[in-house]
């Protein structure tokens, strides 16, 4: 299919943590169908790798460092994303950091102010600058990432449950005020996902963290957890993308202030 009959042609997605597994897989489907990029990350180096990769395909990527936490670098980007790629149509929001695990009377609080920081914070800047960006278009589409952990409260994750309790109810918020603007939000949640470091360092950590759910020994505590979801299995970075791009897309136009659990089961 030529690129001007791919579904989002002449559509620009600026993605955040757009180096990480999840931000990169979605960038490549976004792209596959047609879709122009911003990729947003603080890891330089590694944006410059994305880019690379992402060569094959005949969309404009341009990449951008920035620190979500600060709200002037984000207003700075957003604004140059627009006057270089002229507009911001999709906006996955998708930057975060997973935080220490130990229990909640344990938890380091330079981490748990570290956690809010990136993930509620850093979120609110970028929705915020973007969503006035695509008030004066009137349309946009944005989903958030939150987490299966800010529905079900895993133990041991007091920073990063919070944090994504929090992303769900900013989506909520975000979606009531922007709908009069032609603007759907909605998140999505991940539940476990693998293979790969992020799964490796969740059971490591929850196997250290000690507690009465989890075993203390790491093998033990993989297979307690995927026990735990009903397909018996974890999910798969390449599971998200597609649900991304369906909340992006015409046909979820019906929705906004949704959450979608993405797992082997909830």
């Amino acid at each position: 299919m030529s690129a001007e009959h791919l579904p989002f042609s002449g559509k620009v997605a600026l993605i955040t943590g757009a180096a990480g597994n999840i931000g990169l897989a979605t960038a490549e489907h976004l792209a596959a169908m047609g879709a122009d990029l911003a990729l947003l990350d603080l890891d330089h180096e590694k944006l410059e790798q994305a880019r690379t990769g992402l060569g094959g395909h005949d969309v404009r990527i341009n990449i951008y460092t920035c620190d979500v936490m600060d709200g002037g670098q984000v207003s700075q980007t957003v604004d140059t994303v627009v006057r270089e790629l002229g507009q911001i149509d999709f906006l996955f929001n998708n930057a975060g950091y997973q935080g220490a695990f130990a229990p909640v009377q344990d938890y380091p609080d330079d981490d748990f102010a570290r956690v809010m920081n990136i993930n509620v914070c850093g979120a609110f800047h970028v929705l915020r600058y973007v969503a006035q960006h695509m008030i004066t278009r009137k349309f946009g589409r944005i989903v958030n990432t939150a987490s299966m952990a800010g529905v079900q409260g895993p133990p041991n994750m007091a920073g990063y449950a919070a944090s994504k309790f929090a992303i769900v109810g900013l989506t909520e918020v975000a979606a009531k005020d922007l709908a009069p603007h032609n603007i759907r939000v909605n998140a999505i949640s991940p539940a476990f996902m693998g293979p790969g470091f992020m799964w490796d360092r969740q059971v490591e950590l929850q196997a250290r963290a000690g507690s009465q759910y989890y075993s203390t020994d790491p093998k033990e505590v993989a297979q307690q957890m995927i026990s735990s979801v009903p397909m018996r299995r974890y999910g798969n970075i390449d599971e998200i993308p597609g649900v991304v791009a369906f909340l992006l897309g015409e046909d979820s136009s019906y929705m906004t202030g949704v959450n979608l659990p993405i797992s082997g089961g909830i």
